[in-house]
């Protein structure tokens, strides 16, 4: 789905929207998917403030410690 307001918002109605949003969670389930709103989770785990990890452009984020995590396994 578009999102050519700063990548965050559509420019079309609420209606249109969620009726986007449907389609895509409806293919989600397609293809094996058992979350109920699979692309609402992934907009939040982006959001390096909510609740203990976040998801960045710069990796892993411990956001209680402000600290990347490093994701190498030895």
């Amino acid at each position: 789905m578009r999102l050519p307001i700063g990548g965050l918002m559509s420019e079309k109605t609420a209606d249109e929207v969620m009726d986007q949003m449907d389609k895509l969670n409806e293919k989600g389930k397609i293809i094996g998917c058992d979350m109920n709103a699979p692309f609402m989770s992934l907009s939040f785990v982006s959001l390096p403030t909510v609740p203990d990890l976040g998801l960045t452009d710069l990796g892993l984020v411990d956001v209680l410690k402000h600290i990347l995590i490093d994701l190498e396994i030895e």
